[in-house]
């Protein structure tokens, strides 16, 4: 598939709970929200957007509160105050009820927004679930702590590099240096403190909150995906749900493999209309 490169969504802001909550918006058909994993942007969709408008897919990417160009919570925020922001962007657009896909920390906010306003949720789409015990629960927040409540501009600027070679060890050589670059750039412009996604993501419990969910839903993950054994997990406990495993990328599957994850996500929300 070779989209065109001037097909980009248009742009635009909610007024949402919090203040401005800005979002794409590329398509026409079946929508569905995308909700970014932390602590980038809907940025993280800018492959996929095309893709998924020319599958017949209306793709709605919402940068949740403090991150991209929406405003922050005037608080640490929980996962259940993300989900907030999303009503305000459906109502924007005229839409009773959309398909809500979540990728990473936005898997979880996903969720929520599912059990918090299930009428507006016509199918759910969790690309990344991660239920964890409280011991992994615990050092998560121990590593948010340390890495990104702690960190600190050096007059250097060799924070930046630790950042950049950070994310590129977790790339493994499978995403363009540009791209790395602006997942950098997204992690600290953004509106409000970059951990808070982060320590929003470890302070919930997602295994309880799955075992909730009623709206019919597709597990999608990929085999290279640091938390892929969790999605595995998320099957047993939930057998009733749709599952696709992709064949390699890691935590940046939108850039890595924004085909593959395009048509599994445009079945899904296409299938049956």
């Amino acid at each position: 598939m070779n989209p065109t490169t001037d097909a980009r969504p248009r742009r635009a802001y909610a007024q949402g709970p919090y203040g401005q909550v800005h979002f794409h918006d590329i398509g026409t058909g079946p929508p569905v929200v995308l909700l970014h994993q932390a602590p980038v942007s809907a940025r993280q969709f800018e492959a996929v957007y095309p893709r998924l408008a020319a599958l017949g897919v209306r793709a709605i990417g919402i940068d949740m509160p403090g991150f991209g160009m929406s405003d922050p919570t005037p608080f640490v925020p929980r996962v259940e105050d993300y989900a907030c922001a999303v009503p305000a962007v459906l109502d924007q657009l005229g839409l009773a009820q959309a398909a809500v896909l979540g990728h990473h920390t936005g898997a979880l906010v996903a969720t929520e927004v599912a059990l918090q306003f299930p009428a507006r949720v016509g199918r759910l789409i969790l690309n990344g679930p991660l239920p964890l015990s409280e011991a992994e629960r615990a050092a998560g927040l121990e590593w948010v702590r340390r890495d990104e409540i702690g960190f600190t501009p050096l007059p250097d600027g060799s924070h930046l590099a630790k950042l950049y070679q950070t994310r590129a060890a977790l790339a493994a050589g499978t995403v363009p240096g540009a791209i790395l670059t602006r997942y950098i750039a997204e992690t600290i412009g953004g509106l409000g403190p970059f951990w808070y996604g982060h320590h929003a993501a470890f302070q919930y419990d997602h295994g309880p909150a799955i075992a909730r969910l009623t709206h019919r839903t597709l597990i999608l993950t990929n085999t290279g995906d640091q938390i892929h054994e969790h999605a595995r997990a998320t099957r047993a406990m939930r057998p009733d749900f749709d599952y696709v495993a992709l064949e390699g990328g890691g935590i940046d599957v939108t850039d890595q493999l924004p085909d593959e994850w395009s048509r599994a996500v445009a079945a899904f929300v296409s299938e049956g209309r």
